[in-house]
């Protein structure tokens, strides 16, 4: 297999495989082009702190006091200004919704936990905790039987 790409910033952007059959590489070679948007990051504040969160650092991006928040890999908190169904439409495709106000990076999740009272616990890699609603917990189940 060969690797090529040529940068040339007069020319539209194109993206071409060439490839004997179809697989789950090249399936997941179209998503990723397909859910770029040419964004990778966004803003978030933090007191007097004003910094781009990458896609990959951010862990989730949730609704806290009525406030839209994104969790980094550091477990810090960071206030974002754009509304959470806006960002929904903006953030690449492997942001899943887990519950009504939670879009979670499923790239960042480490495990399920199962609690007490019946429901799932998403468990991230920076120790944050964030329940997962039923529904959305049978479409990530559902997301993950046609792996």
């Amino acid at each position: 297999m060969k690797f090529r790409i040529v940068i040339d910033k007069n020319s539209e952007e194109e993206i071409i495989a060439r490839v004997h059959s179809p697989s789950s590489l090249t399936q997941q070679i179209e998503n990723l082009v397909c859910s770029f948007s040419g964004i990778d990051s966004i803003i978030g504040y933090r007191d007097d702190e004003l910094r781009k969160l990458g896609f990959d650092e951010i862990e989730c991006i949730t609704i806290i006091d009525k406030k839209v928040i994104a969790i980094d890999t550091e477990k810090q908190l960071y206030r974002i200004q754009d509304r959470l169904r806006d960002l929904e439409e903006l953030l690449p495709s492997y942001f899943i919704r887990i519950n009504k106000s939670t879009l979670a990076n499923e790239h960042r999740i480490l495990r399920f936990d199962a609690v007490f009272s019946g429901g799932v616990d998403a468990v991230f890699r920076c120790g944050y905790k964030e329940y997962v609603s039923r529904r959305c917990f049978a479409q990530i189940r559902r997301r993950y039987k046609g792996i």
